[in-house]
């Protein structure tokens, strides 16, 4: 064995302890964290600002010209304004306001492309330099110099089925009021039952027309709607495969 071949495998073993340790600090950092949690429920999150979370940029959009309010003589209305009497609707950052997510998403597509083809290629030879006056023909010459035959046919089928339905409601607080007067959103929704806590995260941008008089707003009348429904917990964590599993589902080339 070469000196080299020697250093190689001593790097790969190397290499994989190192892997190895990596992995069971993390996985004993985990187990650790859960054993603490035995007989106790999931802690809910604290309720935080959520301009002030790690990754929180503001939206940025392009924006017309503001334009200036202005005040006719002897007249109580002035230019933007929605209503004589106060509007209890979402306007200003820190108001509260409802979504409606009314998610139903359905597809049903089908494809399917057929060929066929199909040739042939025949020639011969019947009489070489008069071999058929001959008492008795060449036999060595072929009656075919050149015979082919080929086809091929494709038959290609593929199919989309899909439906999702969502339905349920959550308040969202205005971070932000954009230049042109459109709201951008952001509502945190956790309910614990037992020990699983599901969450719904709601996030976007509105105008202040699309919002009803009730202060609610429809889901699909939100521009660049973040929309997630998910959960955690031990049924969460029963479903989900093993870290060994999943490190061994991402290194395995087969």
């Amino acid at each position: 064995m070469s000196k080299f071949s020697s250093a190689a495998r001593l790097r790969r073993i190397a290499l994989s302890g190192t892997l190895l340790a990596t992995f069971a600090f993390a996985s004993g950092c985990s187990s650790i964290d859960r054993l603490s949690q035995i007989g106790e429920q999931p802690k809910l999150s604290a309720i935080d600002n959520p301009t002030t979370q790690p990754g929180y940029k503001p939206v940025q959009m392009p924006m017309p010209k503001p334009e200036v309010a202005s005040y006719n003589p002897n007249s109580l209305w002035r230019n933007g304004s929605r209503a004589f009497f106060k509007d209890q609707r979402a306007h200003q950052v820190g108001d509260l306001l409802t979504v409606t997510v009314n998610f139903t998403d359905k597809a049903n597509i089908a494809n399917e492309t057929q060929r066929s083809r199909t040739s042939k290629e025949d020639s011969g030879i019947t009489d070489f330099i008069g071999s058929q006056t001959v008492t008795q023909p060449l036999k060595v010459l072929p009656g075919r110099i050149l015979t082919t035959d080929s086809s091929s046919s494709a038959d290609g089928k593929g199919s989309v089925q899909r439906q999702e339905a969502l339905q349920t409601n959550v308040a969202a607080v205005v971070t932000q009021v954009l230049p042109n007067g459109n709201l951008v959103v952001e509502g945190k929704q956790e309910i614990r039952v037992n020990f699983e806590i599901r969450e719904l995260v709601v996030a976007g941008i509105v105008r202040p027309e699309d919002i009803q008089s009730d202060n609610t707003i429809d889901s699909s009348k939100i521009a660049q709607a973040r929309i997630a429904y998910g959960g955690r917990g031990q049924i969460t964590d029963v479903q989900q495969p093993r870290y060994g599993q999943q490190v061994m589902d991402v290194l395995l080339p087969f």
